[in-house]
This record gives structure tokens, sequence and C-alpha cells, in this order.
């Protein structure tokens, strides 16, 4: 197994990336569709969640109401280090598990994390971040998903700086530009990652400490 993190803001394009590395053959873990599915009803985390915030964060159905949420721990520090410290331990174990099951099979495993900057992961062989610059990110958000300015720039601001993240990149995506111009790029970072020498078999992965 090669194994490397991905990472970049909100709005920055970094799933196209990714399913660009699947479609050469890369296996992703994807922390974000695992913090969907460690939430889902009749889960620990669910329940957990729902005795801390109470029982408007539960749809209806039973669900997670994320915007509520979202609404709750955004503008609460408090509250998101308890929403974190529910979350991040089961993400943690479940993206283990997975890296486990890859350990003796060759494949280049891609570690889809946003916030790998804020809470580093030991045992990376390295760290791809997906770069825009910011007003990119803000007209993608407002434009494409539905944001206003005033809180796309809120949300950039809640994550790590762009020069934090390039400063801890082994390898930079610019996606700033047209899908003809990421392509060549994608071609480079395929012929860098198989280039990595395979781990060991009996690697462990190593679960990071949340900062907050």
């Amino acid at each position: 197994m090669i194994l490397v993190g991905l990472t970049g803001g909100i709005g920055s394009g970094k799933s196209t990336v990714s399913a660009r590395l699947v479609a050469r053959g890369a296996v992703i873990i994807d922390a974000d569709a695992i913090t969907r599915e460690v939430q889902l009803p009749g889960s620990d985390v669910l329940r957990e969640l729902a005795e801390r915030f109470g029982s408007e964060v539960l749809a209806a159905d039973g669900s997670l109401e994320r915007q509520v949420l979202a609404n709750i721990v955004f503008t609460d520090p408090e509250a998101l280090k308890a929403l974190n410290a529910i979350v991040h331990p089961a993400v943690g174990r479940e993206m283990n598990r997975r890296m486990i099951e890859q350990r003796s099979t060759g494949n280049v495993v891609v570690l889809d994390i946003p916030l790998l900057t804020e809470n580093p992961r030991e045992g990376l062989q390295g760290r791809i971040v997906v770069d825009v610059p910011v007003e990119t990110q803000v007209h993608r958000l407002v434009a494409h998903r539905g944001f206003d300015e005033a809180d796309a720039r809120a949300r950039i601001a809640r994550q790590a700086t762009r020069e934090d993240r390039l400063a801890k990149a082994d390898f930079v995506v610019d996606n700033s530009g047209t899908p003809d111009d990421l392509e060549p790029q994608i071609d480079r970072l395929w012929e860098w990652l198989t280039s990595l020498p395979q781990l060991p078999e009996d690697y462990e992965p190593v679960t990071p400490t949340p900062k907050g």
C-alpha cells in the first residue's frame, strides 16, 4: 500500500481531483463520507449527538438534521469541541479499519480529509493540496452551492489558511483553471504517487488527536 493524504479548502474542487485519481486506480478513504455513515440512524454517534445537543438535531425520521447541528456549533467553540469529541474517534476508527484492509494490496490509498492541515495524521507518505485562490472559493460557493458571500467567507476563515495548507504540501494541484488544465496535473500526480515505496504489510495506522 502507498498511503497519502488529500486536502483542500472548501470550494477548491477536491472531490474532482479525488474522482480523477479513482479513475486511475486509487482507493479513496473519504473522511466526509465516513462521517455521514457513522451518524446514520441507530448509530452510537447519533445517539450521543442527540444526548449532547438535544432532540432538535434529529429529523422526524430519526436522521441527523445536519444544518441544525451546523448552526449550533458554527459560532460556539465549546459546542464544536464537543461535536468533534463525539464524531472524530468513530471516524478515525473506521478510517483505520479501511487502511488495514488495504495494507497488502499494493494500491495507492488516498485519505481524503478536509481538515488534514488542522489535524495532521502521522504515517502518510505525502500530502496533496488542491489549491485555488480565496476569491475562487468564494465564487464557487456562492455560484454553485447557494452560499451568500458573508457565509462563504466565514466558512473559509474557519479553515486553515491557504498559506498554511501550501506550506505542508508535498504536491500541489492548481484547480483554479479549466478541466483541461487539471488533467495533465493529475497525470503528473499519478506518476509521483506510483513512484512512492510500498509501506510494510504490518503498517499500523495512528488516529490523530483532534485539536478542536
